[in-house]
């Protein structure tokens, strides 16, 4: 018998968290809502907003949602349109970057791991995904 619990979540009544240079996230499932294997969330990114180039302590997948992207997945550029899914393993550099100067972008990320950190490439930076999204599900 499971003692977590099912959850709806509403992305539309869910604060964003800003994540600079005109991308902002909304987390979904975390480890807040119960999870124990994988987190998930989306991200909005204004016209032209990129985010920094990072790797991940594990798998990630992201389907592109709405908008025209440029995924940077270990320094190659694969042009994205709606639906289209990638696959990046663990500790392989990516970012990206909406390709559109008029329309905003949506993406759709899964970590394998409630553990998922993020580490920019630039700094040397290291963060735990779910901490910087600590929220409970809509009721």
């Amino acid at each position: 018998m499971t003692t977590q619990k099912a959850a709806v979540f509403r992305p539309d009544q869910i604060p964003a968290h800003e994540r600079g240079g005109g991308a902002r996230t909304i987390p979904l499932v975390n480890r807040a809502s119960g999870t124990t294997s994988f987190i998930n969330g989306i991200t909005i990114f204004e016209p032209g907003a990129a985010i920094p180039l990072h790797k991940h302590n594990c798998e990630e997948s992201v389907m592109l949602l709405e908008g025209n992207a440029i995924a940077e997945i270990d320094g190659e550029r694969h042009e994205l349109k709606p639906e289209d899914t990638t696959f990046i393993p663990a500790n392989l550099p990516h970012r990206f970057i909406n390709a559109s100067k008029t329309e905003r972008m949506k993406i759709f990320w899964i970590y394998a791991s409630v553990e998922a950190t993020r580490t920019l490439i630039a700094t040397g930076d290291t963060r735990r995904i779910d901490a910087e999204h600590d929220q409970k599900p809509a009721s």
